[in-house]
């Protein structure tokens, strides 16, 4: 049975355990550059199950979902209560062909993005954190949740890097 959209959401802010998710939002471009450090290219191409994605494909998932949470953000700070569009992460997997980008590449957008978005989220003010939109498949979302929500998010595909790294080189020795 597949997980609905709330048991999804609920998964992935459970990662949160109660943390401050803006320390965690800034930490997270070091944190993905460590995972990926060293990692030889079977292991960054290699797919634990036919269905899951590869290191590589999930840092490349991660600079994407980044791009539209920036996206997202400034958008309800501009325009409160604004439709926010989903989009389709396997889609954008094939279409972005996340199985042969270059995983510095994938990084340093990531990078860049995320300390840009950690550098607005650290000037917005009190009321604004509460500013929301409506998102197509999850309903309304503040700022304050969406931060959340990629905190957790960023802990769950760091979980999943760990995994899929530790079962790639168990598959491929030295």
């Amino acid at each position: 049975m597949a997980e609905t959209q709330e048991q999804y959401k609920s998964r992935v802010l459970s990662y949160l355990a109660g943390r401050d998710p803006l320390p965690l939002l800034a930490a997270a471009p070091n944190a993905l550059a460590s995972l990926v450090a060293g990692l030889r290219e079977h292991t960054l191409s290699h797919r634990p199950a036919p269905t899951k994605w590869s290191v590589r494909e999930v840092v490349a998932h991660l600079a994407d979902d980044e791009l539209v949470g920036a996206y997202r953000i400034r958008l309800i700070l501009s325009a409160p209560g604004t439709e926010i569009q989903a989009f389709d992460q396997d889609a954008w997997a094939e279409t972005g062909r996340y199985g042969t980008t270059v995983v510095s590449d994938s990084l340093t957008l990531f990078r860049a993005l995320r300390e840009a978005n950690v550098s607005l989220l650290r000037a917005i003010r009190d009321d604004e954190w509460n500013r929301s939109g409506i998102h197509a498949e999850r309903g309304r979302e503040s700022i304050r949740d969406i931060a959340a929500y990629y905190a957790g998010h960023d802990l769950l595909h760091f979980a999943q890097l760990q995994s899929a790294r530790d079962q790639a080189e168990r598959h491929f020795p030295e």
